[in-house]
């Protein structure tokens, strides 16, 4: 009977574990992976807003953030998501270093132990190189971007991309574990 008991318990406990929700379960993304392109060294930042929209039935809440660098600043939304709400985590990108970049924001939801990957990437060129580049190619210029609203604040923030030809993708990525 002892026995019967305590296969039952681990049983209960076994299902209780799998009923944890994934990120995945609870929200979506407008994107996985934004590609700034082609952006001039130094300031100012590469920005980009990824939105998370809740598709669950209860709020949920960004409880962190993390960059994969200290090149890379991630500002989560102060405010829980209603259900059906979507609000914006802005990624800045600090373009010190020349090169080609790819950088990971690990975002963690309030009550879920797995998280969420997202990634920015680019290539940062010297800003000589990136006029003459932009000269030479007309549809790579700076262009103006809709007005984002501060997550914080609620009120419009406008910016100036930095980007040439800005490319969004969506990637599959593994969730839960860290590389």
């Amino acid at each position: 009977m002892k026995r019967v008991l305590l296969a039952a318990a681990v049983l209960v406990f076994a299902v209780a574990l799998n009923a944890q929700k994934n990120p995945d379960e609870v929200m979506k993304l407008n994107t996985e992976k934004h590609d700034f392109g082609k952006i001039p060294q130094g300031p100012p930042s590469a920005d980009f807003y990824f939105e998370i929209t809740n598709i669950s039935n209860s709020p949920i809440v960004v409880e962190s953030a993390q960059a994969s660098c200290g090149c890379t600043t991630p500002e989560v939304p102060k405010e829980p998501i209603a259900p059906g709400a979507t609000a914006k985590l802005k990624v800045s990108y600090n373009a010190i270093n020349l090169g080609a970049f790819m950088k990971t924001v690990t975002i963690k939801l309030a009550g879920l132990d797995q998280t969420k990957v997202v990634q920015i990437v680019g290539e940062v060129m010297e800003k000589g190189k990136y006029d003459e580049y932009v000269k030479a190619n007309p549809q790579a210029a700076p262009v103006k971007v809709e007005a984002a609203k501060d997550a914080s604040t609620d009120k419009p923030v406008e910016k100036t991309k930095t980007s040439t030809k800005a490319k969004t993708t969506k990637t599959k990525t593994k969730t839960g574990t860290k590389s």
